[in-house]
């Protein structure tokens, strides 16, 4: 008969086995591929900028981190790819400041929990949007996009990437401070409502500036204003919305990395170093500025409590616009 102490030293035994295993598996990840969900179309702010992030992770790890565009519903289609993949830090969710702390305000329902169903690793990147039109447009600055606009019988038409978007809800409210009769035109993507936009089937957008840049600097859209609190770095002549005259009305887009829930807490803590340290290279750096972006790098802790704030403001201003998705 096997005594009471061998069993006990047995189990034991096989729990530090366990342990080592487990604990060598995380700090072996990855040894493989990894996939990175990107809930948007190919184009967009959120891509764009992934991509850029998986580039370097690749070039880190040595193992190829592989951006998958799954659209639809607002990015919940991605969201909930990624909530039922296996949680082995080996998918991972480009979340956006939508699918985590606005969506669950637009759905009545929704698939996912943004709060319990993962794993928060890192913030990757912040920009703000900014108020464009297209070139050929009359106006030449906010305010006097702002008398054209009040005399058009008919209201004005702005697009985005879809309803409960950044842009989306930024040109509701920019409506409503300024007495706009502003009707909303929703794409899929980015990548489709730019062209309107360019082609002035559409008045104006207030969107991602990281989307937009591209076209900006090749002067295919004129930029009026931006939503930050100072002015942008790689748009100094542009002003805020602010000085245009247009108060309280500072909005800014971000983007975060998040797994699987109950994906190992030593895989989610070595994608945040990583982010960490991708996040402090100046060569970096710079190519998001030129993206329109700004790198940023938080702890798993951090990027919980910040997307947490954020649904408080978020909130509030699905409630003043009145979006609703379903």
């Amino acid at each position: 008969m096997i005594s009471r102490r061998k069993l006990i030293q047995s189990a034991m035994a096989t729990g530090a086995a366990m342990t080592f295993q487990m604990g060598h598996a995380q700090t072996n990840w990855p040894t493989g591929p990894v996939k990175i969900i990107v809930p948007f179309t190919a184009g967009g702010a959120s891509d764009l900028l992934t991509r850029l992030v998986a580039e370097r992770l690749t070039i880190k790890f040595g193992q190829n981190f592989v951006v998958d565009n799954r659209t639809g519903a607002g990015g919940n289609i991605g969201m909930e790819a990624v909530r039922t993949a296996p949680a082995d830090g080996y998918t991972i969710s480009s979340a956006t400041i939508g699918t985590l702390s606005i969506n669950q305000f637009l759905f009545s329902k929704m698939s996912y929990d943004p709060v319990r169903d993962f794993e928060y690793s890192s913030m990757i990147w912040e920009n703000c949007n900014v108020l464009v039109v297209s070139p050929k447009h009359p106006a030449k600055t906010a305010q006097e996009f702002l008398t054209w606009a009040k005399k058009q019988p008919q209201g004005v038409t702005f697009g985005s990437a879809g309803v409960g978007t950044t842009p989306h809800l930024a040109g509701e409210l920019f409506g409503a401070r300024n007495n706009l009769k502003a009707l909303h035109i929703p794409f899929r993507g980015a990548a489709q409502s730019m062209p309107a936009l360019m082609a002035g089937d559409t008045d104006f957008a207030i969107d991602n500036i990281a989307s937009y840049m591209p076209l900006i600097k090749a002067g295919k859209v004129k930029a009026l204003a931006v939503t930050s609190s100072e002015r942008w770095p790689t748009l100094p002549d542009v002003p805020t919305m602010a000085q245009v005259g247009i108060k309280d009305f500072i909005i800014t887009s971000w983007g975060a990395f998040v797994l699987p829930k109950g994906t190992p807490t030593g895989i989610v803590a070595k994608l945040s170093e990583a982010i960490k340290e991708i996040a402090a290279d100046p060569a970096v750096q710079k190519r998001f500025l030129e993206g329109g972006a700004r790198t940023i790098a938080t702890t798993p802790q951090e990027t919980v409590a910040f997307a947490e704030r954020e649904r408080v403001k978020w909130k509030a201003m699905v409630e003043l616009t009145g979006a609703k998705l379903d």
